[in-house]
């Protein structure tokens, strides 16, 4: 199994917040920086958050602030918290290392966040 599972996903009212998970394969969570992404209808899909092997952190501007992104590097799951959520933030979220990102086959199927007004 190369695929992350991800779950946690839901439909929260604006200001509300979601922690979404991610199981992924040991092959590409072990020693690799992960990734949050989102891809929102009509639009490409963007690189959120990353976390190294070692914990740093990075964020896209947009959701710095307001989403966290962890690691567990024992179960190999990368979580992400996500509060003040606005309906911009509506999208299907995915987790992958950017480093495999270019193979399709590394993609899981994601999981939905709606956020209302």
């Amino acid at each position: 199994q190369v695929q992350p599972v991800e779950s946690g996903g839901g439909l929260v009212q604006a200001g509300g917040s979601l922690r979404l998970s991610c199981a992924a394969s040991g092959s590409i969570f072990r020693f690799n920086t992960m990734g949050w992404y989102r891809q929102a209808p009509g639009k490409q899909r963007e690189l959120v958050a990353t976390i190294t092997h070692f914990g740093s952190t990075n964020y896209e501007d947009s959701v710095r602030g307001r989403f966290t992104i962890s690691r567990d590097n024992a179960k190999n799951t990368v979580y992400l918290q996500m509060s003040k959520l606005k309906p911009d933030d509506t999208a299907v979220y995915y987790c992958n290392a950017p480093s495999f990102s270019s193979r399709s086959n590394t993609w899981g199927q994601g999981t939905q966040v709606t956020v209302s007004s």
